[in-house]
């Protein structure tokens, strides 16, 4: 090899200068990148591999390589034939790209969890993945991240909560989210002063993106008021987080210690006449008038359901009526097991055990405990109720079927599920 072709100080120099405006790399930083990479030129240039120590450093002022081959200093010459000026920039630009994915990394691993703004770059239309442009990289969101029926145009600034930061050959992939709870909460910290100085704290979210959320909050200080301090004047607050969430319907809930009350908080606007609390199953039965059933279960299920993910317990709404009418069919069900009793079927009752179902996934030691019984008369139990369990939906699925094709029999439209 010439000895021209190995790359002069002051090329270097010019290079080192150039990668520390462009990438906006230290300098530093750019210098070690290159001694590295004339280090690794020069043992891959070696004839039939050379596995001898190369090191070589770079004086920052002017140039100049030194290099040593286990610690022994070589001559220019051998430099030069080592180090080959095309071989030493192709590693070089790798050696850059690494870096700049490791900075880009390194900016972005810690923000997971935190929202960032972007604009919109572009949509994949098979995928439906978009394409979100933030200061140094390319992110998507997902098809499953988004909110269901939000369309993103080009060139549009959205705000996403970033969920994963990972290392990709020789990229980094940020992949957002739109339709997490906790993308909820970020947008209180951002709009509600109260929430970001921790004077309100947000204890939980229950989200249906693009629908509804339920946002529990706590204050520290017994003087604020919780829901105006959200909402703000004239629903100032609340309408900028609806506005960035696309329409999606925000409920406020105080939280408090006392389940019974949080629970009664979340099912609002219903009101709620009686809550019973079965803290071996972790159920709340609700108990409610006739004309308030139907607004504490909301449509299609989704007051009752954000209500019980947030409350963090499985909420049932009925009337009193439909309670008792549960009440008496379980303790029927119940003593028809071998070795449960009428005391006995009636303490499971009383603790919100109502159905065979229930009474399978029952804690041993549970039912030991309400029934005075061995492991044995336990296991005797459930497995029994597992059973019945299994034949009680069986022979309900047999009628449902069944009902579907006396409709379709008397001119009815085709039965659906």
């Amino acid at each position: 090899m010439r000895t021209d072709d190995s790359m002069k100080p002051e090329e270097i120099l010019r290079l080192v200068d150039q990668i520390h405006l462009e990438r906006k790399i230290d300098r530093e930083v750019v210098f070690a990148i290159i001694e590295q990479a004339l280090a690794l030129a020069a043992r891959k240039h070696s004839d039939g591999g050379d596995d001898s120590v190369v090191d070589v450093r770079i004086d920052r002022q002017t140039g100049e390589i030194t290099a040593y081959r286990d610690n022994l200093l070589l001559a220019p010459t051998e430099i030069a034939e080592r180090i080959g000026a095309q071989t030493a920039k192709q590693v070089i630009i790798q050696k850059i790209r690494d870096a700049e994915r490791d900075m880009i990394y390194d900016e972005y691993f810690p923000l997971i969890g935190q929202v960032v703004s972007g604009t919109v770059r572009r949509n994949e239309g098979r995928s439906n993945v978009t394409y979100v442009s933030l200061s140094n990289v390319e992110a998507i969101l997902p098809y499953s991240e988004k909110i269901p029926r939000e369309n993103y145009r080009p060139e549009t600034v959205i705000k996403a909560l970033i969920v994963d930061v990972k290392k990709v050959g020789a990229k980094v992939k940020v992949v957002l989210s739109r339709s997490r709870p906790l993308f909820v909460q970020r947008l209180f910290e951002q709009e509600i002063p109260e929430v970001s100085e921790n004077i309100i704290e947000v204890v939980n979210v229950s989200r249906e993106a693009g629908r509804r959320s339920k946002v529990a909050v706590v204050s520290n200080d017994p003087h604020i008021d919780l829901v105006g301090a959200c909402v703000g004047v004239r629903g100032s607050r609340s309408r900028a987080i609806t506005d960035e969430l696309g329409g999606e319907r925000i409920d406020v809930v105080p939280w408090t210690p006392d389940t019974s009350e949080f629970i009664r908080n979340a099912l609002k606007p219903a009101v709620v006449d009686e809550i019973m609390l079965c803290t071996m199953l972790g159920r709340a039965i609700v108990l409610v008038q006739h004309d308030q059933r139907s607004l504490a279960i909301g449509r299609g299920g989704q007051n009752v359901r954000l209500a019980s993910r947030l409350c963090n317990w499985d909420v049932d709404v009925m009337n009193r009526d439909e309670l008792d009418k549960i009440a008496d069919s379980a303790m029927d069900d119940f003593m028809t097991i071998n070795g449960v009793n009428e005391e006995l079927a009636d303490a499971l009752v009383g603790q919100g055990f109502l159905s065979f179902d229930d009474l399978s996934i029952i804690e041993p030691a549970d039912l030991m405990s309400l029934g005075n019984l061995t492991e044995d008369e336990v296991e005797a139990i459930t497995s029994e109720a597992e059973r019945l369990a299994q034949e009680r939906e069986v022979e309900e699925e047999r009628e449902r079927q069944l009902r579907k094709e006396e409709q379709f029999e008397e001119g009815g439209s085709t039965p659906t599920d």
